[in-house]
């Protein structure tokens, strides 16, 4: 008289729960699995819903009219056409996972869950795709998938039924449709590969331009640095020489000074030898020389520097003493006999300066 679901009178737990499996007969004593739920009518009205374990029933008034599992089940959606936004028609299939949450209006609340469910899906994912293209299509399957779910549970939510997730499995697309979009993939991948190579081309010249900027860049301040260089030194060494020669002359002129007379004959000698070089360096310069008529008479030559210096010597004399005859012309009346007996002096050694030059030439020239 004893039995339970799991006999062989009840043939076993249903494998999801739009199965119709033979109900379980009424023994007065059933045993109710877990995870299970049984729909007792008592003279064809609904009674109570039984719950896992032992249960009573009353023979001949009491009857197990439905039996829903509440686990999750899945239940594969069969292949359907569709046609998308931009006329592209696909064939899709998928799978539905649903679980029953209220016993009683699964079993009242529809005739057939199982075709309720399907066609609701089928029509649902027709739909759509109905709003995507291809491309959208083949990107966003996981926002299809949920939009899918939530438009079952809005119009399932009567039923007894919730949908846990709705999963896309196969697209398929025509033969033409898929040989496009492997041409489309090919024009796009040999796209990205020439702008690459482009942007490859174009940073590496950029590159060397960059570089030969540098490289001119940091040779002109080479260069600017060499010629500010080089005009220091030429500043500097102009700047050593003009102090040397300005250190020469003031130790020239005191000696002229210190020496007075003896002074003065070594410069007239040093004139008169630099006469007679520069005159024999005229040739080495050119080809064309310009030369004084008497170029034999060297002693007239030697007698010719010398005049000139004994002219400038005179005139620094007489300056000199014009100097100091205006200090002492209030001294004396007889300023000018003075002046007249030191100027006698200094030529008389200046003739005697060229005499002695003169002389030391016509020695050589008689000697060769």
């Amino acid at each position: 008289m004893f039995g339970n679901a799991g006999s062989s009178s009840s043939g076993g737990p249903p494998s999801t729960y739009f199965q119709r499996p033979s109900l379980p007969a009424n023994t007065i004593i059933r045993f109710v699995p877990q995870q299970t739920a049984w729909v007792v009518e008592r003279m064809g009205k609904f009674n109570r819903i039984l719950p896992p374990g032992i249960a009573i029933l009353i023979p001949f008034l009491d009857r197990i009219a439905y039996v829903k599992s509440l686990k999750e089940a899945a239940m594969e959606i069969p292949s359907q056409s569709a046609i998308t936004a931009d006329n592209v028609t696909l064939e899709l299939d998928g799978v539905l996972y649903t679980r029953v949450f209220d016993a009683y209006k699964a079993s009242y609340g529809v005739e057939d869950a199982e075709y309720a469910i399907s066609q609701l899906a089928q029509t649902t994912m027709r739909s759509e795709i109905g709003r995507l293209t291809l491309d959208h299509v083949l990107r966003e399957r996981a926002a299809l998938n949920i939009n899918i779910t939530e438009a079952i549970n809005e119009a399932a939510k009567d039923w007894g039924v919730v949908c846990l997730r709705y999963e896309i499995r196969d697209i398929h697309a025509p033969d033409g449709v898929v040989a496009a979009m492997h041409r489309q993939v090919t024009a796009e991948r040999s796209k990205r590969a020439e702008i690459l190579d482009s942007e490859g081309q174009r940073q590496s010249a950029i590159n060397i331009a960059e570089g030969r900027k540098q490289s001119v860049i940091l040779a002109s301040e080479a260069l600017k640095s060499e010629q500010i260089n080089i005009a220091s030194g030429d500043a500097e060494a102009i700047l050593v020489r003009a102090q040397a020669t300005a250190k020469g002359i003031d130790a020239v002129a005191q000696s002229m000074r210190d020496g007075q007379e003896n002074a003065r004959g070594a410069v007239s000698l040093s004139v008169a030898e630099k006469y007679v070089e520069a005159f024999g360096n005229l040739a080495k310069q050119g080809t064309a020389v310009v030369v004084p008529g008497n170029v034999g008479d060297i002693g007239g030559m030697i007698a010719s520097a010398m005049a000139v210096y004994g002219k400038v010597s005179e005139s620094q004399a007489q300056a000199q003493n014009s100097m100091v005859d205006g200090s002492q012309q209030l001294r004396s009346p007889n300023g000018t006999q003075e002046q007249g007996s030191k100027n006698q002096p200094g030529r008389e050694k200046t003739d005697e300066v060229a005499k002695s030059v003169l002389q030391g030439f016509e020695e050589t020239r008689r000697k060769r």
